[in-house]
């Protein structure tokens, strides 16, 4: 029998701590890799294309595993699954840690992803059962864009500390303690949801994971691969429409727009977090512990903008909030080689960090209006796994543009496209 919607766990704001920690954790497994990519290549013979798919090889699996992640919190009981994830990230970071060889590396970031793609969408989806009024959500959403623009760029200037100062395996063995930690802090601290019951779309998984891999893939590569993964995603259609309770119901039609805003939003915030660091070290001769110091006014920056977007409302705050970020982008895409930090670097992050922050957290709150109780992992899940695999996507075709400043010129029109689609949605 299917069960009904669950109920908060609890009305005081330690979950939210809790899950919180949680998702800076996955945020930062992504960028805390930028800087130390240099050191990693050197360490472990990497060629560009598995320097590439360092960051790819976690974001992608993480981005193609979201949806059944999500999905898997609704069937079996979100706490349940997040401490699953919680449990394989921490075992799969510590794989990456010791890594001898690339391959060995990539896998184990993959293995995070999968990790990742547990909890994170399981993590979000526990904060949306909990703060349901509108006031309390839009607080808790709001904290939740800060930790996770502060993931991002804190995520850089920890590598830049920990490369400098211990070697490149640290980036990882630092994940280890903090996600044990989130995890007895949730088993603690957070109260167990009720399942929903039912089944898993196992057929409609296999062939979603299989075709978003396959066409990420072959978009950086062997093109036959992005046919086939194109393919595959039409199966998927095919089977949702047939199956009786299928892995994303036409329900979630609600939240379509969104998704792709979210999807666009992605690419541009995986670009920018992959290209700053190498145009700061490779252009501009910084050090990696110069390179994560001088993006901590983008972190403060996200998380403020984040905070208060969360306490604000009014139908053009995104769409200017995106035409901050793209001016901020197409500032930073002159590249200098002679660049100096306050005209060429904090000038224009400050502006990205003000739009980015706007853009996350008015985006993820688009993303979950009018979801049922039922389908809040799934919700999660699809948020997650548009932005996941907007990024992955959109850096396969960043990295063959010609320079650091054609990629974030990129960034600056695609975020222009999103504020003229957001003006239409509002």
């Amino acid at each position: 029998m299917t069960r009904t919607a669950r109920q908060p766990t609890t009305t005081g704001w330690t979950p939210l701590a809790v899950l919180a920690t949680a998702q800076f954790l996955v945020v930062l497994s992504t960028s805390i890799v930028n800087v130390a990519l240099p050191r990693i290549r050197a360490g472990l013979d990497l060629s560009d294309t598995g320097q590439a798919w360092t960051i790819n090889a976690y974001v992608l699996v993480f981005g193609a595993l979201l949806l059944p992640g999500g999905r898997a919190g609704d069937v079996y009981g979100l706490r349940r699954v997040f401490l699953l994830g919680t449990g394989l990230f921490a075992l799969s970071s510590l794989g990456a840690a010791l890594a001898p060889t690339a391959i060995v590396l990539i896998a184990g970031r993959a293995v995070q992803g999968i990790g990742a793609a547990l909890l994170a969408p399981t993590a979000l989806a526990l904060v949306l059962t909990t703060y349901t009024d509108r006031e309390r959500r839009g607080i808790a959403l709001g904290v939740w864009g800060a930790v996770s623009g502060a993931g991002g760029a804190a995520g850089v200037l920890l590598s830049g500390l920990l490369t400098g100062l211990y070697g490149w395996r640290s980036v990882f063995v630092v994940m280890v303690p903090l996600a044990l930690a989130a995890l007895v802090a949730t088993w603690l601290l957070v109260g167990a949801d009720r399942p929903r019951g039912g089944s898993l779309d196992a057929p409609g998984a296999v062939t979603v994971t299989a075709g978003l891999v396959a066409l990420t893939y072959g978009l950086s590569g062997p093109w036959p691969l992005a046919v086939i993964g194109l393919a595959l995603l039409g199966l998927f259609v095919v089977l949702q429409r047939r199956s009786a309770d299928p892995l994303l119901p036409a329900r979630m039609k609600i939240v379509a727009v969104p998704n792709v805003l979210m999807a666009l939003l992605g690419a541009v915030w995986l670009g920018l977090f992959y290209f700053l660091p190498l145009y700061q070290q490779r252009a501009l001769g910084y050090s990696p512990l110069e390179a994560g110091l001088t993006q901590l006014p983008l972190a403060l920056m996200i998380t403020l903008s984040s905070w208060g977007t969360g306490k604000v409302s009014g139908r053009y705050v995104l769409p200017v909030g995106l035409l901050v970020l793209a001016a901020g982008l197409a500032w930073l895409s002159r590249t200098p080689a002679d660049g100096t930090f306050p005209v060429d670097l904090l000038v224009p992050t400050l502006l990205i960090g003000i739009g980015l922050g706007v853009a996350f957290v008015r985006l993820t709150a688009m993303s979950s209006a009018g979801v049922p109780a039922a389908d809040s992992g799934l919700a999660g899940g699809l948020v997650n796994a548009t932005r996941q695999i907007g990024g992955a996507t959109g850096l396969s075709f960043m990295t063959l543009l010609p320079s650091y400043g054609a990629a974030f010129l990129a960034c600056a029109a695609l975020t222009l496209l999103i504020s003229a689609l957001s003006t239409r949605k509002a």
